[in-house]
């Protein structure tokens, strides 16, 4: 439990730092292709894509989950600690005269988050991503702002000249209309100053807008990994019991999309989820045939892989998407066999054990609107399909993702 602990302290200086107005710290705000959910929420399976688009987020971000439709507080925050360390507040072409492992690891992502489930179990968890292949780098499209960057530093040097000079004019004058002159000059020359960043900074906005939009679906590749714990919960709030099930565990995954023409992206995932399998089951003594409960606890995996197919650009697309996964003991029997041996005079009553199901199908329809620069809704419907096709579950699930920034 320390890491959960040990996390928000990474997370928390993070929140101030990207707050910081941009005319200030004259950097330029990083534009990037998609603002999906914290990875925290991915291994939680409580997005309405369980196959998300990878992308790189340069600010801190918090998203809010709706699956269960409950007034909870279902919230993750996500930030990237080695980017605001080294290149947050740095000019643009620092990052640039990176190699390629350290602009992969100023892609390293930590997010935190918590979510109440249908049953009323509080679940809490952390996960770390890294992006280790993208197709298109706004921020490594040197020529894209080169010519607004040499455009602006002429036009500052002229006004820091202009500046000069009228003070050394406003020095030697002895004219009062003259020297009221010099001044309204130098104030608005001055004011031209102080907005050159300001302006600089909208054109860099601007252009790297229209990048991004070209390239939404641009190729890219993450690895990722977390832990979820999951706890028996009463009214007030409070912990009890460690769930030990599928909704306990570490995980790792990797997710990667491909573009399809302008319009499509191609998404998949492959992810392994390592937790320990409660199993509840009878021992009959074979002398009284007296029946008693038992329980054993078991290792276990759990395999899930799917694909996501995505239409549409960068204010909204749409999305089907089929997730398949299977345990690694395939039976409650087997699980059972691999954790409990049965004494000589006992028998294990094979029909009694029981453990927690996992249908393998889930079959997912929906999309999602970037209303702002800053803020994306997602939504979703799933339906969850037992291994013989047969219906089990149809869930909406709704999510809103917003950059701190």
């Amino acid at each position: 439990m320390r890491q959960l602990f040990l996390l928000p302290l990474l997370l928390l200086p993070f929140a101030g730092f990207a707050q910081e107005e941009e005319s200030k710290s004259g950097r330029l705000s990083p534009k990037e292709f998609a603002i999906p959910p914290s990875p925290v929420f991915d291994l939680m399976g409580v997005t309405p894509s369980q196959i998300n688009r990878t992308s790189d987020i340069k600010d801190f971000k918090v998203d809010w989950s709706f699956k269960s439709w409950r007034l909870n507080p279902n919230i993750a925050i996500q930030s990237q600690p080695v980017w605001e360390l080294l290149y947050r507040r740095k000019d643009l072409k620092k990052y640039q005269r990176s190699d390629y492992f350290m602009r992969r690891l100023a892609s390293l992502d930590v997010s935190l988050g918590t979510v109440q489930n249908e049953e009323s179990d509080r679940r809490i968890g952390f996960a770390g991503k890294m992006n280790i292949l993208k197709g298109r780098d706004p921020l490594m499209e040197k020529d894209l702002y080169e010519e607004i960057s040499i455009r602006f530093q002429e036009e500052q040097t002229t006004l820091e000249a202009q500046l000069k000079a009228l003070q050394e004019k406003l020095d030697t004058s002895i004219s009062i209309i003259e020297r009221s002159a010099i001044r309204t000059e130098i104030s608005n020359t001055n004011a031209e100053l102080q907005t050159l960043n300001s302006r600089r900074n909208t054109e860099i906005n601007e252009r790297a807008a229209l990048f991004v939009a070209e390239h939404w679906n641009a190729a890219s590749l993450d690895v990722a990994f977390g832990r979820v714990y999951t706890y028996q919960s009463d009214s007030a709030g409070s912990l009890n019991k460690l769930r030990l099930n599928r909704n306990t565990g570490w995980g790792m995954w990797v997710n990667g999309g491909v573009p399809l023409g302008k319009r499509w992206l191609l998404s998949g995932l492959i992810r392994t989820t390592w937790y320990e399998e409660e199993l509840n089951f009878l021992l009959r003594d074979k002398n009284t045939g007296e029946e008693t409960q038992q329980l054993a606890v078991a290792e276990n995996k759990l395999y899930s892989a799917g694909i996501n197919l995505r239409y549409g650009g960068p204010l909204y697309s749409f999305f089907v998407e089929f997730l398949y996964e299977k345990k690694a003991l395939k039976t409650p029997i087997e699980a059972l066999s691999e954790a409990f041996t049965a004494p000589a005079d006992v028998e294990i009553v094979e029909s009694s054990v029981k453990w927690t199901t996992v249908h393998p199908n889930a079959l997912s329809l929906g999309g999602d609107w970037r209303i702002s620069r800053n803020v994306i809704i997602n939504y979703g419907m799933r339906w969850i399909l037992d291994k013989n096709g047969k219906s089990q579950a149809f869930i909406p699930v709704a999510g809103i993702s917003c950059m701190m920034r």
